[in-house]
Formats: structure tokens, C-alpha cells, sequence
């Protein structure tokens, strides 16, 4: 499993980015994908989630209305869209998919991307 995550930089608030993550080595249209951010000094959090077959989606109370993830199965990759960022958006964003053993789930992530919001 491989996922390559681009799509970060730096950007005023009110701005937008766009993730994208490339991901390699297994079914991607099967498996659920989420994003997760990490603040220094502070734990990883969920973003947003999507199902395989993206019928469902899910979000941090923190970004909902402004962030939306999105799938295109057919290029194996995952989005998030980020509109009217904050300052406290600022972290290091990661992908990541998952699944269930008979007694733990099993994660993988990508390397991460840097969101810096700043004036």
C-alpha cells in the first residue's frame, strides 16, 4: 500500500486548497479513505471520511459547511477540498485507509502535506 499525498502550501485566510491523495497496492475502490491533520503539540485528528464507493461522507465538526473529500476510483485518488481556511487549520494533513483484522484495525498513511494559513 502506497499513498502520495500533494496539494499543500501556504495560503491567507479565506483561502482554498486542494489535497489529493495518490494511492497504490490495493482495491481502491473497496476501501474507505479518510483525511486526518496533525497541529504540533497536539494529537492527529479525523477530518473527513468517505466510503468506498463514496456514498457516505463524514466530517469534523470543525470543518464542516468548509472542507469536502471527495474519490475518483478510476485514478485511485482521494481529495479534499478546503475552502475559507483558518488559522487554525494549520497542520500536517495525512491519508490514510485501513482495514480490520480479526482483532485490530491495520492503518496505513502517507508521508503528509503541510497546510500553513497565514496572513
Amino acid at each position: 500500500v502506497q499513498l502520495v499525498e500533494s496539494g499543500g502550501g501556504l495560503v491567507q485566510p479565506g483561502g482554498s486548497l486542494r489535497l489529493s491523495c495518490a494511492a497504490s497496492g490495493f482495491t481502491f475502490s473497496s476501501y474507505a479513505m479518510n483525511w486526518y491533520r496533525q497541529a504540533p503539540g497536539k494529537e492527529r485528528e479525523l477530518v473527513a471520511g468517505i466510503t468506498g464507493g463514496g456514498g457516505v461522507t463524514n466530517y469534523a465538526d470543525s470543518v464542516k459547511g468548509r472542507f469536502t473529500i471527495s474519490r475518483d476510483d478510476a485514478k485511485n485518488t482521494v481529495y479534499l477540498q478546503m475552502n475559507n481556511l483558518k488559522p487554525e487549520d494549520t497542520a500536517r494533513y495525512y491519508c490514510n485507509t485501513y482495514y480490520w483484522t480479526d482483532t485490530s484495525r491495520r492503518n496505513y498513511w502517507g508521508q503528509g502535506t503541510q497546510v500553513t494559513v497565514s496572513s
